[in-house]
């Protein structure tokens, strides 16, 4: 299990960057209410591909839980039934968990298949907990961060369930958003845990310092991000999804902010940029951290004024999400061993 843990923990973070992914083709495509219910979608284990599927029949049979759409309204089966010739309404209950009634089979399997991944990566999790315990004499961290992260995972799955109840509440959003990265962060810590680059490089104060200033801006920006995209779903609720144009027509105090703040995100990283240059320090994560950064700046212009354009919001959440992570693992790098005189 020893040789093999490191596997399942990089497992685990590729999971939960894909599920980052997922996550943002569904809100880029719309798609978040693909499904009005959870865990299962209409009622079925695998959602169904036509809006005949949930239509209203006579002279047949559905079962307990299974959602139709009668009268531009949702239905829910109290029990399994057979319907008769005509339809009646002491067998069905109204879902008023929200007034959401329109079937996209596109919708549809994508929020599927976004519940998908996270199923997968619970399997995954359920391996690196039964790793992290065979390793518990080894370090004693190595099953703290590893439950820690399950138990994470498992109040994700929670909060997946209480979004689609809330009708895509921006605020609930937000939360499912950044505790996605509390345990990106919680794995970076095993992996950092488990790996011997703690010894490879040196300690400079101001840099260090910097570090925990970009992993909070970062944490700062993407909430805010998802504030923005919220705002961005009302308006496309409001104008339609093909007129993009009209996105971020009179936008909220929020965009400003996330787009100003951009502004300091990149003064901090590049200050990281030119002390790991001029201190000769070593450390090839920040390249990366800003490659990203220009990545992050390039797709949110894009989006702006180019009204959307196809994989640029996808791109933009998922690259903050692994901004973060570079931020938060080269802090771990950064904290130990030789000081090096500011």
């Amino acid at each position: 299990m020893k040789n093999r843990f490191p596997k399942i923990v990089k497992a685990a973070i590729i999971s939960v960057y894909l599920i980052f992914l997922a996550g943002a083709i569904v809100r880029m495509t719309g798609s978040g209410m693909g499904c009005p219910d959870w865990p299962k979608c209409f009622g079925y284990l695998i959602p169904p591909t036509s809006e005949d599927q949930i239509t209203w029949k006579p002279n047949t049979t559905y079962e307990e839980g299974f959602i139709i759409i009668k009268d531009e309204t949702l239905y829910v089966a109290d029990k399994t039934i057979k319907t008769t010739t005509s339809f009646n309404i002491d067998n069905w209950q109204a879902y008023t968990k929200h007034d959401y009634n329109v079937f996209n089979k596109y919708h549809t399997w994508t929020e599927y298949i976004n519940r998908l991944v996270s199923v997968l990566a619970g399997f995954v999790f359920l391996f690196l907990v039964y790793g992290a315990i065979k390793l518990r004499k080894q370090d004693k961290r190595i099953p703290f961060l590893a439950f820690a992260a399950f138990f994470l995972m498992l109040f994700e799955a929670w909060l997946g369930k209480t979004v689609v109840d809330s009708n895509l509440n921006p605020t609930t959003i937000t939360i499912h958003m950044v505790v996605g990265l509390i345990i990106i962060a919680l794995l970076l810590g095993l992996q950092f845990i488990i790996s011997d680059e703690k010894k490879k490089f040196p300690y400079h104060k101001v840099f260090n310092k910097l570090l925990i200033i970009s992993v909070v801006f970062s944490l700062v920006q993407i909430a805010m991000g998802t504030q923005v995209r919220q705002f961005i779903d009302e308006q496309v609720k409001l104008f339609g999804f093909e007129n993009k144009n009209y996105s971020l027509m009179n936008p909220s105090f929020k965009f400003y902010f996330h787009r100003s703040f951009t502004i300091a995100i990149v003064l901090v990283n590049f200050g990281l940029f030119y002390i790991n240059q001029t201190k000769k320090l070593g450390y090839n994560l920040v390249n990366w951290i800003v490659a990203l950064i220009f990545i992050e700046t390039i797709t949110g212009i894009l989006m702006y004024y180019a009204e959307f354009p196809l994989g640029t919001q996808a791109i933009h959440l998922l690259s903050g999400a692994i901004l973060f992570g570079l931020q938060f693992y080269l802090w771990l790098q950064s904290r130990k061993t030789v000081i090096v005189s500011s």
